[in-house]
């Protein structure tokens, strides 16, 4: 069973830990958190059945049981920048690293520098570093790639990821602005904390494998209101108020969408579903009736990849580059 250091101990992070000891595929051996209110607290506090005797680090330079973490799981920001001290912290450990940072899903859309930094410091102490989770990571980006290997040929793919946000952990519902005003969520959207992180890291993403060249690309943001008077985590919300957000990226050559990617986040939304159209030889529509639930898929996507990791050869990895991985009934 692989020994792990878990770093980020929000509502994503408690629950990829809950998942780890229930299916037994991993125990973990460390946790960190910068949080004031759970550094220094037993992690047994926030699941229990774990070792009540382990305490959340404050910061990584508080664990001092390196010789016994086989990989580490981060879960802390979306954005790169946020995350690449502890990135680079990890690797110098020359640790096999699974992230759910959105960014790092694709990371040369954005920080071509920090990546090829970071890939640098992984081959040079041996480390190995993915970003990965169920959207980006898979859902609009791996899946629609991987299931072009029996396609003679891709002139065009289009992928739509529509979800009732009812279901999903109030971080995420407060991240596609339900129940804010159109003051709040423009003054969001402008400031860019409101906003599917990653549309564009898997757009560029599928055009990198795929070979579908984009000569430019483009991404607009809109509200959905509720059709309905709808209860969210964050409290109720009345018919006509936000919701969510329906969130599209197109990508072009020759004045031709190449690359559509759809996604739509709204509590109380009547319809889920996951929908790759690929056109090609031979045309395929692949539909998942009611959606992919967004946080189990995440959890499991992380522990599942743990392994693909690990056998991975050093440096910065994608979903593309490593082993696909698949679901763990055993331990890791």
């Amino acid at each position: 069973m692989k020994r792990i250091l878990h770093v980020g101990m929000g509502p994503l992070g408690v629950r990829i830990v809950q998942d780890l000891h229930e299916r037994e595929v991993g125990h973990v051996v460390a946790a960190v958190d910068s949080s004031p209110a759970l550094a220094g607290t037993s992690l047994a506090k926030l699941i229990p059945g774990v070792n009540p005797e382990m305490k959340i680090a404050g910061s990584l330079e508080h664990v001092d049981n390196w010789s016994q973490i086989d990989c580490v799981i981060v879960t802390t920001a979306s954005d790169l920048v946020s995350c690449a001290d502890t990135l680079r912290f990890l690797l110098k450990k020359g640790k096999p690293v699974v992230s759910t940072c959105e960014e790092l899903v694709y990371p040369w859309l954005r920080h071509v520098a920090l990546a090829e930094e970071l890939d640098d410091l992984a081959v040079a102490h041996g480390g190995r570093l993915l970003g990965t989770g169920v959207n980006p990571g898979f859902l609009m980006d791996a899946l629609p790639a991987f299931i072009t290997c029996v396609s003679k040929s891709v002139r065009s793919v289009k992928v739509q990821r529509i979800q009732d946000a009812s279901v999903r952990r109030i971080p995420f519902q407060q991240k596609i602005g339900a129940g804010l005003d159109d003051a709040a969520f423009n003054a969001k959207v402008r400031d860019g904390s409101l906003r599917h992180v990653g549309l564009g890291e898997s757009l560029h993403f599928l055009s990198h494998y795929l070979g579908l060249t984009i000569e430019r690309w483009d991404e607009d943001l809109a509200p959905v209101r509720a059709d309905r008077d709808v209860v969210s985590g964050l409290g109720p919300i009345a018919r006509g108020k936000i919701a969510g957000v329906r969130q599209v990226a197109r990508g072009y050559h020759d004045e031709r969408v190449v690359v559509h990617l759809e996604f739509i986040a709204a509590v109380g939304h009547q319809e889920s579903f996951d929908r790759i159209v690929v056109e090609g030889e031979p045309p395929m529509d692949v539909i998942i009736p009611g959606g992919v639930h967004g946080d189990v898929a995440t959890s499991s996507i992380v522990i599942n990849s743990i392994p693909r990791i690990m056998e991975a050869k050093p440096g910065l990895h994608t979903m593309a580059t490593i082993a696909p991985p698949f679901f763990q009934r055993r331990a890791l």
